[in-house]
């Protein structure tokens, strides 16, 4: 019989594996990714690069890099799937007469033991390094295969799906949700006051602006008091409680964390955080010590994915913070004021609703930036995965197209009653409260796809 040696991760690993046998105990025991390169020279000798660089090699032999080394941690390029030349280079340093700029899909598989389950070492072997490395002109990471070692290792959502739907009393329909407008200016009491003809209009999910945290002239604390008693009031005579959620990002995890309590002392049930500014730390420290949903806000994604031939996909990005414990995640929505094409979003929305390891690591995808029933978008196919929730305007068209209610939400400004347009018939009729919560849901028509939604908020 073989004999065979398992490091810590390894057997934490093996615990969950369903097949035993040499192919499923080595994809337990790496982490793959997969490289969109693009160079003038050869894709084959820069993989090789890649896997060196991001290991155990450097720019000159040295003499510990021996054998056994690199068969114990070295990375090793395990696929190869060339792609139609790019057009011009994504960066300016392919010299003049270069030639054709190639492009491939590059797998390379990570030994557990040489990064564990450190998200930042993941983040900086595998991922920050190779962006530096010379002779491409353009790199993308595109998909990241983590082994189950990963399961154990981070918390995930405390909440996710099931917990915001029952914490909102929302099941069989999308989750109807707004975001407070302007984003800055109002002080607490204007704040408060647009709150209550909000939440008198039925909605289930209100959330402070990203921008909005503790300024001078709109403390978190008095935020806080102006904006609960209204929601216990409701509460207490109607049986439902509307979750609102408060900015509490602070760059300081400690004064975060003063916020956290803030809020939850009060009553409150979820927050914002703007995930990139508080980073993997700030949000690691949140999540082992939170009472409350964790809304994430991915602003400053953009810098990280606006080029098609580099940064990262979505796919990637979000797995780390879905393993550090974000509840309900922030993506755009179908033809938005945004740069993302809505072929993007999909996909984001796709991503969020697979499992990385069960049902239960999924966050809650939240659409915005006005989203609603009807919303046309030309076909595609349909994400598909748990319920649910998405904000400031749902991702109805892709969504409840796979029978997942979103939350969708819309902006609220001071001085504007809600109101929402249905589509029956393709007939629209436009009403100034929302309905009933057990009026059944209708039918939005559009030339373009049949769309299964609940009325969801519209802005003027």
């Amino acid at each position: 019989m073989q004999k065979l040696e398992y490091s810590l991760y390894h057997i934490t690993s093996l615990r969950h594996a369903k097949i035993v046998g040499e192919r499923s105990t080595q994809l337990l025991m790496t982490i793959t990714i997969t490289y969109r390169i693009e160079t003038s020279g050869s894709i084959e000798a820069m993989a090789r690069k890649i896997a060196s660089d991001q290991s155990t090699g450097t720019f000159v032999a040295v003499p510990g890099e021996t054998e056994e080394l690199k068969s114990r941690v070295a990375a090793r390029v395990t696929a190869i799937r060339p792609l139609a030349d790019a057009e011009r280079p994504t960066w300016p340093e392919a010299a003049e007469g270069h030639g054709r700029i190639r492009r491939a899909d590059v797998d390379i598989a990570f030994p557990l033991d040489a990064i564990g389950t450190d998200l930042s070492a993941l983040m900086t072997i595998a991922i920050g390094g190779v962006y530096s490395i010379k002779g491409m002109t353009g790199i993308r990471i595109v998909d990241m295969k983590l082994p189950e070692a990963f399961r154990d290792a981070h918390p995930g959502p405390q909440f996710g799906v099931a917990g915001s739907l029952r914490l909102t009393g929302v099941s069989g329909r999308p989750i109807i949700g707004t975001i407070v407008k302007p984003a800055l200016g109002l002080r607490p009491k204007e704040t408060a006051d647009l709150v209550g003809e909000l939440i008198s209009s039925g909605v289930d999910f209100i959330k402070d602006d990203e921008k909005l945290m503790s300024p001078a002239y709109s403390p978190l604390k008095e935020r806080v008091e102006a904006i609960m008693p209204l929601i216990l009031d409701h509460e207490q005579k109607t049986g439902k409680k509307v979750m609102y959620a408060f900015g509490i990002s602070h760059a300081d995890p400690d004064e975060m964390m003063r916020n956290h309590d803030l809020v939850l002392k009060a009553g409150g049930n979820c927050a914002v955080i703007n995930i990139n500014s508080v980073g993997f730390g700030g949000m690691s420290f949140l999540r082992k010590r939170s009472g409350l949903v964790l809304h994430a806000h991915r602003n400053g994604w953009d810098v990280l994915t606006r080029h098609p031939g580099a940064g990262m996909d979505f796919k990637v990005y979000q797995q780390f913070w879905r393993l550090l414990g974000v509840d309900q995640f922030q993506i755009n929505g179908i033809r938005v004021k945004y740069w993302e094409p809505d072929d993007s979003f999909v996909e984001s929305f796709k991503a969020i609703s697979t499992p990385l390891f069960d049902p239960s690591d999924c966050p809650l995808p939240v659409a915005g930036s006005g989203q609603w029933g009807a919303r046309r978008r030309r076909p595609t196919s349909a994400p598909a995965g748990p319920r649910i929730f998405s904000i400031s305007a749902a991702a109805a068209s892709s969504a409840t197209r796979s029978g997942l209610p979103p939350v969708f939400a819309r902006s609220s400004r001071p001085g504007r009653r809600p109101f929402r347009t249905l589509r029956s018939n393709n007939t629209p009729r436009t009403i100034r409260s929302l309905p009933p919560r057990s009026q059944n849901s209708v039918t939005a028509r559009t030339p373009d796809c049949d769309v299964q939604s609940s009325p969801q908020l519209l802005r003027r």
